[in-house]
């Protein structure tokens, strides 16, 4: 597809700009087949994108993409047309807005709810300096249930400036939305007359205009026109309504199933999700014991829930895009007798990183942190690596941090997981392998081969222990070895097993940022005891999208360096 000039889209008419949304349409649909991205969330902006872009002049005025998962139409029309096909793709285009890589984008999204603080923040810088241009949130409904939402709202008055809210209402985020705000959303999309919800959003500082088929072109141009004219005196709430998936049978019957699509890639057909034992294990868990809770921040599909949810809906609960909320809620479940289980993709823990130090393990309360995703993700780049958690879990104190080295090691944490009486997490990738279903014991490793060999290595996870075993091998053809541990607790460590160990060097492998990891622990421990210790983790930088080995071998961590460090530890005899 070639560029599409401003001047362009404002001459066209709404026929031929109902021409281009179809080319746009088809233009995501077949460059999401093959990169991946998110399709249906795209899909159904497209008619809206357009009509922003229609209306309003960008880049001199501004708009900010809460999340990000709809923005391909966006940057379609601004200039990156002809490099779309390298959307997600290592050196190409972000899935998600980017201050780098266009003027067009002026703030970087990744997270739900921030788009109104945003917002708000370069509209205040605007007024300060005297400048004159217009400031545009675009949020979906499942942002809106974010709690930094209204602490934005709740400062727009005191800020004293005026920003237009672009509410995307197509009644889903991942997993269909829930809770009271949709129901509110519901009820205005309903009112004839205006409600007392609407009186509400007025009670904030804005004019609300609604509720409009945003997949209507002309309805949607005619309405952000009125809006423009009222963004003189006051911020602006404009409420469309939108079809997820819009334009094509599969994804309009099947937004949950086309919200994220994996593209063309090599699958290893042998392995599994990690989300899928979760799920199994958690069921079976809760038929013998009634204390078992599942809580999950608007990700019940995703994160291997839905078959629990279906089974146990009294305990079940999906508090949408509110990780701050969920991680107190299982503390007080916890506080209570329950036993709660909190799933949830690293990335997104960290949003709740208070919640955890004050509540959770301030309080020393039985909660499990299932975390997915954990690691480089690759596609989706820097604010979806789950690269921190390792580092902001380790000195949190009363909490135990586990790295299961496969599918059935996840079981058995799970399994050990019900009667251990204190805060525990749980990292892991998406995909693994199945493997035997060990007895698990807090803090203790396990040797996966033994050798009189100088060299012992620590690694932590299925992909790092992984790395370790090829080099092993190709160091058994050179004649020479090393010990291999998988290094399953980051916390507590097995200082027994540690301080029993005579080899001189120790290299530690861990799918996480070298700071604050399983290397700077085990340094810790081995500090003045003559021992060279040799970290391998990811560099001290955010990191892009990518194929996620390939993004691993460039931050710090491949076979290739590991071989190398091992085998220059061998030349030096």
């Amino acid at each position: 597809m070639r560029n599409i000039t401003r001047e362009e889209l404002k001459r066209a008419s709404v026929p031929q700009l109902k021409t281009l949304c179809d080319v746009l349409r088809e233009e995501i649909l077949n460059t999401v087949a093959v990169c991946g991205g998110h399709l249906s969330s795209n899909l159904g902006a497209v008619e809206l994108t357009v009509a922003l872009h229609r209306v309003f002049s960008f880049p001199q005025d501004k708009i900010v993409f809460d999340v990000g998962h709809q923005c391909y139409t966006h940057k379609l029309l601004s200039g990156r047309a002809e490099r779309f096909s390298t959307l997600r793709r290592e050196g190409g285009l972000s899935g998600f807005p980017k201050r780098t890589e266009s003027e067009y984008d002026c703030y970087d999204t990744g997270h739900a709810g921030t788009s109104l603080s945003a917002a708000l923040g370069i509209a205040k810088a605007r007024d300060l300096k005297g400048e004159n241009y217009e400031v545009i949130a675009f949020i979906g409904d499942g942002s809106f249930n974010n709690g930094l939402i209204y602490e934005a709202l709740n400062s727009l008055r005191i800020l004293n400036t005026r920003i237009l809210i672009v509410l995307n209402d197509n009644g889903m985020s991942i997993s269909p939305t829930v809770g009271g705000t949709h129901d509110i959303l519901n009820e205005m999309k309903g009112e004839a007359l205006p409600s007392e919800d609407v009186r509400l959003f007025e009670r904030y500082g804005l004019a609300y205009m609604g509720v409009y088929n945003g997949n209507d072109l002309g309805e949607t141009i005619a309405a952000l026109e009125q809006a423009k004219e009222k963004l003189r005196e006051t911020s602006v709430l404009l409420h469309v309504v939108t079809r997820k998936g819009q334009g094509h049978p599969f994804c309009e019957s099947a937004p949950l199933e086309t919200h994220g699509v994996n593209g063309e890639s090599a699958h290893d057909a042998e392995s599994a999700e990690y989300s899928a034992a979760l799920g199994e294990e958690l069921c079976s868990l809760a038929r013998t014991d009634s204390r078992i809770v599942a809580v999950t921040a608007a990700m019940t599909d995703s994160l291997g829930l839905r078959r629990f949810f279906d089974e146990y809906p009294a305990r079940a609960f999906d508090v949408g895009i509110c990780e701050e909320h969920a991680s107190v809620l299982c503390a007080s479940l916890a506080s209570a007798g329950m036993k709660p289980y909190y799933a949830i993709y690293s990335t997104f823990l960290q949003r709740a990183f208070d919640e955890i130090v004050h509540d959770v393990c301030g309080q020393n309360l039985p909660v499990t942190f299932c975390i997915d995703r954990a690691g480089i993700t690759g596609r989706d780049g820097e604010t979806h690596q789950g690269v921190f958690d390792l580092s902001y879990l380790s000195f949190i104190p009363n909490l135990a941090v586990a790295i299961p080295k496969d599918i059935g090691e996840l079981r058995a944490m799970l399994r050990m997981s019900v009667d251990y009486p204190a805060p525990l997490a749980i990292r892991y990738p998406r995909e693994g392998h199945e493997g035997v279903i060990p007895t698990i014991e807090i803090g203790k490793f396990e040797i996966l081969h033994s050798t009189t060999s100088d060299i012992i290595v620590l690694a932590a996870g299925e992909r790092c222990i992984s790395l370790a075993e090829k080099v092993r091998l190709r160091l058994s053809a050179q004649g020479k070895d090393l010990t291999l541990v998988n290094a399953r607790f980051l916390k507590p460590l097995d200082e027994e097993l540690l301080a029993s160990r005579r080899e001189k060097y120790v290299l530690t492998i861990e799918d996480n940022a070298l700071c604050g990891g399983l290397g700077d622990a085990v340094s810790r421990f081995y500090r003045n005891s003559g021992k060279e210790i040799y970290c391998f983790g990811y560099d001290d930088a955010f990191i892009p999208h990518g194929d996620v080995c390939s993004l691993a071998a460039e931050h710090g961590v491949s076979e290739e360096k590991i071989l190398a460090a091992i085998e220059a530890l061998y030349a030096r005899g």
